[in-house]
């Protein structure tokens, strides 16, 4: 079936190549002669026919056809067959041999622009670091083996709308805070009710760069010596890191007292008190306090002091240890992301090993060795 709908549009085409010049312009006069009626649209069309006669205006599908058609009839008949000279098929010929070899039209003039993957590697530098220019953004990327001119980066940089380095704008809040968060430290009191209806608080840090809790104490009478005396013991077990605080953020209880402030004050530290009722200023530890209550203490009875005292501490391994944290890429406090990936593959019950934690209320899950 395909065979003879090929050869009916073959043969179809071919007569219509096949007309003579008179044939196409009769054709032509009969379409701009149906429609009149009158004695001088007549004479117009009559007008039409002589100009088609003497001059008649080929597609170019006609020139393609009577060009491909020389190569199977002699030339000493292409006079009898075709209503052209030899010499117009001849050009024609060239002409369909030129544009089938013609590459000018398949790229731009010019250098090739730069691959699509270093041109978003060049504006991902410049706007993680906006201080630097395009001749340092060039130079990273010849550290990391990228061959690229600088010329190069200039245009790439110059398309995505990005000014030069010393009209460009300062980091973004996000750059700014993730900076400073470094040397952040929070600390906030939360409080518990045990079975019996007796209240006990609990002293909490939490460091804004790593998002790592620590446990400053238990107690029932939170006096300000004690506060105290858990922020001396904080001193001790960060050693050196201690120093590197820059800002400690309290709210302005009684129970921070002016010898407490003394303890961060001595390391260089500046004390940021939080206005009165505004938990905001002190968002990230309040996070953590929430975090405390939905995870662990809203779904454990606690019996008193020594119970809540395990507790915290075995979820405080958990948190800084296995839990990850959307404020750090999903990364956890105390290790590096591992980066690697796994197939769909590899998911199996034998590969992912689970380990329960406070009895089974919180689980960690890990790849198998």
């Amino acid at each position: 079936m395909a065979c003879r709908v090929l050869f009916k549009i073959i043969y179809v085409l071919t007569k219509r190549v096949g007309e003579s010049k008179g044939q196409r312009a009769n054709r032509v006069f009969e379409r701009y002669t149906a429609g009149y009626s009158t004695w001088s649209s007549w004479c117009s069309a009559v007008t039409w026919r002589r100009m088609l006669s003497c001059w008649l205006r080929y597609e170019p599908a006609d020139r393609a056809w009577l060009a491909s058609l020389t190569r199977l009839i002699p030339r000493r008949r292409w006079a009898e067959v075709f209503p052209v000279t030899p010499a117009t098929l001849l050009a024609w010929h060239r002409r369909l041999a030129a544009r089938k070899y013609d590459a000018s039209k398949q790229r731009k003039p010019g250098r090739p622009p730069a691959n699509p993957g270093i041109a978003r590697l060049v504006v991902r530098l410049a706007r993680e670091n906006p201080l630097w220019g395009h001749r340092r953004i060039h130079g990273e990327l010849a550290k990391l083996g990228v061959m690229i001119a600088p010329s190069t980066v200039w245009e790439i940089l110059h398309a995505a709308g990005i000014d030069p380095a010393p009209r460009r704008s300062g980091p973004t809040w996000r750059q700014f805070l993730t900076a400073q968060a470094a040397g952040i430290l929070a600390v906030d009191f939360l409080h518990v009710d045990t079975v019996l209806l007796k209240r006990i608080y609990v002293l909490v840090f939490i460091e804004h760069g790593t998002r790592r809790m620590h446990l400053g104490g238990v107690t029932t009478h939170p006096t300000g010596d004690w506060t105290v005396q858990q922020a001396r013991n904080l001193a001790l077990s960060l050693g050196e890191r201690f120093e590197d605080i820059r800002f400690l953020i309290r709210d302005r209880g009684s129970n921070f007292t002016a010898s407490f402030d003394a303890v961060f004050q001595a390391a260089g530290t500046r004390i940021v008190r939080a206005s009165v009722q505004a938990p905001r200023m002190n968002a990230i530890c309040e996070r953590l306090v929430g975090t405390l209550r939905r995870e662990l203490l809203d779904r454990v009875l606690i019996l008193g002091e020594a119970h809540l005292r395990t507790v915290l501490a075995e979820y405080q391994a958990h948190y800084n240890t296995a839990r990850p944290h959307q404020g750090i890429g999903q990364r956890i406090p105390d290790g590096e992301h591992d980066g690697g990936h796994i197939t769909v593959a590899d998911l199996g019950d034998g590969r992912i090993h689970r380990k329960p934690v406070l009895g089974g209320l919180i689980n960690e899950y890990s790849r198998a060795a």
